[in-house]
C-alpha cells in the first residue's frame, strides 16, 4: 500500500540537496579552530548564516543558530536589554505554541495571555488594553498557528507594540517556507525559525534579531555565536539549514499549487459531509494547512484509522510527547469540546499530490458516515 504523508507541519522530509550538503559537511572541522580546517568550517557556517539572514529578511550578524525552534523561542525570552528598557512582563497570545507559553512562564516575568476571536485571530483591542500599562513588555505572537494555519496581522500588531515602547517577538517556525518572511516588513524585533520545518535536519534553528537588540546568552560557554549561545556549532546541520533556506525562497509556485490542493480537498469534504467544521476557514491561513472536525468523532481514533489507511496526519492538539490532548488553540477560539475532540490537522507539502488528498477524503468521510446523527426534522 502506498503511504501518503500529510503532516508537513510536524516536520518536512529532508530535501535531497540538503542531505547531500549535510554528508559533505560532516568532514568539516571545528569552526572555532584557527587552522585551515577550522577556517573552512567557519566559512561554511557563515555562508549558512547569510542564507538564513536572507531567508528571514535580517542581517547576518543578527542570526543566532540554536538547536531548533524551541531553543530559539526560549532565547527570545531574554530580549530584555533593549532601548525600550528592561521589560518586566510578557504578553502572549492564547494560541501560542508550548515553546513560547512554557518559556514565558519560566521567565520569571509577569505573564498576560491575549485573547483571540472565534477565527483564532488576536483581539487587537485586547492587545491595546494590555499595552496601555506603563511597564514595557515583550509581546510574543506567532506569525502562523501550527494547528489551524491562521496567519496573524503581525505588521499591524508591530505598529501598536512599537507605539507603546515595547518589543515584539514572532514565532515564525510554522510560517517559514510557506509564506515570505521579512523581519523589517513584519516590524518585529526578533523571529524564530526551525530547520526541520523547511526540509533541513532536526536539531537546527535560529533566532533572527534586528540590529541594536541585545541577546543575553542562555547557554554560557566558549563565546560562540558572538557570545549569544555557547557550545561548538552543529556545522553539518547548520550547512543543511542554509541550503534548505535557499531552496525555500523559490517555493512560491509550490505554495500556490498546494493551496489549490488544500482548497479542493476541503470542498470535497464539505460536499460529502455537510456538518463538517473547518476551523478558521474564514481567516487568513497558511496555504498548506487544514484543521477540521466533526462532533462525535475522536481525534485519536481518526488518526489511527487514517494511519491504517496509509495516511499520516496529526491530531489538532498533537504534542511533543506523542500523546493526543485537548487543543488549547481550539479552546481559546471557543470551540465546544465535543467538536474540538475530533479535530485533526492535515498539512500538505512539496511532495503532496492529488491522490493523497483523495484518499484522505475517502477515508475520513467513511469514518464520518459511521456516526449516528439525529434525523433531520
Amino acid at each position: 500500500m502506498t503511504r501518503f504523508y500529510l503532516d508537513y507541519n510536524a516536520t518536512a522530509p529532508v530535501r535531497p540537496e540538503v542531505r547531500d550538503s549535510v554528508v559533505r559537511a560532516l568532514d568539516l572541522g571545528n569552526p572555532s579552530a584557527v587552522h585551515e580546517d577550522g577556517r573552512k568550517a567557519r566559512a561554511a557556517v557563515e555562508n549558512a548564516r547569510a542564507a538564513i539572514a536572507s531567508f528571514c529578511g535580517a542581517v547576518p550578524e543578527g542570526v543566532v543558530f540554536t538547536s531548533g525552534g524551541t531553543e530559539a523561542c526560549n532565547l527570545a525570552m531574554r530580549l530584555r536589554a533593549a532601548p525600550a528598557g528592561n521589560v518586566t512582563r510578557v504578553l502572549i497570545s492564547a494560541v501560542e505554541h508550548a515553546a513560547v507559553g512554557q518559556a514565558a512562564l519560566a521567565s520569571g516575568l509577569e505573564v498576560t495571555r491575549l485573547p483571540v476571536d472565534a477565527r483564532g485571530v488576536v483581539d487587537l483591542m485586547g492587545l491595546d488594553e494590555a499595552l496601555a500599562q506603563p511597564a514595557p513588555a515583550l509581546v510574543c505572537i506567532m506569525l502562523a498557528n501550527n494547528e489551524t494555519g491562521v496567519v496573524q496581522p503581525i505588521a499591524d500588531i508591530a505598529a501598536r507594540v512599537k507605539a507603546h515602547g515595547s518589543l515584539l517577538f514572532c514565532d515564525a517556525v510554522q510560517a517559514a517556507g510557506k509564506i515570505p518572511l521579512n523581519l523589517a516588513v513584519l516590524g518585529c524585533d526578533a523571529l524564530a525559525v526551525s530547520g526541520h520545518k523547511i526540509g533541513a535536519p532536526m536539531g537546527t534553528g535560529a533566532l533572527a534579531v534586528r540590529p541594536g537588540l541585545v541577546v543575553p546568552p542562555a547557554i554560557n560557554g566558549g563565546g560562540q555565536e558572538l557570545g549569544r549561545r555557547g557550545g561548538s556549532e552543529n556545522v553539518a546541520g547548520i550547512v543543511g539549514f542554509g541550503v534548505a533556506a535557499g531552496l525555500s525562497v523559490h517555493d512560491d509556485d509550490e505554495s500556490d499549487r498546494i493551496a489549490v490542493l488544500r482548497d479542493e480537498m476541503e470542498a470535497a469534504l464539505r460536499a460529502r459531509v455537510a456538518d463538517i467544521h473547518i476551523f478558521s476557514a474564514d481567516a487568513p491561513r497558511l496555504p498548506n494547512t487544514s484543521c477540521f472536525g466533526l462532533a462525535g468523532l475522536h481525534s485519536e481514533t481518526v488518526v489511527m484509522a487514517l494511519d491504517l489507511a496509509g495516511i499520516s496526519v496529526s491530531a489538532g492538539a498533537a504534542c511533543s510527547s506523542g500523546k493526543v490532548s485537548r487543543s488549547h488553540v481550539l479552546d481559546a477560539m471557543g470551540v465546544e469540546h465535543d467538536l474540538s475532540s475530533g479535530a485533526i490537522r492535515v498539512s500538505l507539502g512539496r511532495d503532496t499530490q492529488v491522490q493523497a488528498c483523495d484518499r484522505l477524503v475517502e477515508t475520513w468521510t467513511t469514518l464520518a458516515a459511521r456516526l449516528e446523527r439525529p434525523a433531520a426534522q
